[in-house]
């Protein structure tokens, strides 16, 4: 059974983990405890965990952010999208994606934004599964 619901502050060290998963990098611990407590703090961050039979198994985060453009209606940010090797192909992306747009609809946000690495191409058809689709805009970070 596959349960999605806000992540608890006792997940912490899983979540560490499956971060991990997604990123191949270790997060500095003490750091991490100090941002995560912020973000399970702040209510314009939606913090989701995937449980399979009691075991995060996935995540995803939200982020409501305000605009000032149109109607000024916010939109949402969706970042570290991950599903653990081990439970993939049980539809936790797919739960997690439909669960994450809910609390955007709730929010009254005009559209999900989400940007997601070209090596990733299963993810990317789950993404346009879901009706999310390539507007032809080019991503751009910089990294300091």
């Amino acid at each position: 059974m596959i349960a999605i619901q806000r992540i608890k502050a006792e997940d912490q060290g899983h979540l560490s983990l499956l971060l991990q998963e997604l990123t191949g990098t270790q997060t500095d611990a003490a750091v991490f405890g100090r941002t995560f407590h912020m973000i399970l703090d702040d209510k314009q961050y939606i913090l989701l965990g995937a449980y399979h039979n009691g075991e995060l198994a996935g995540t995803a985060m939200g982020i409501v952010c305000m605009d000032l453009t149109g109607d000024c209606r916010p939109f949402m940010v969706v970042e570290n999208v991950v599903v653990s090797a081990n439970h993939r192909k049980l539809g936790i992306g797919r739960q997690l994606m439909l669960a994450m747009e809910e609390h955007a609809k709730e929010r009254n946000c005009c559209y999900v934004i989400l940007v997601s690495g070209k090596q990733r191409v299963e993810a990317h058809r789950l993404y346009e599964s879901l009706g999310y689709r390539d507007e032809g805009a080019e991503g751009f970070r910089k990294h300091f």
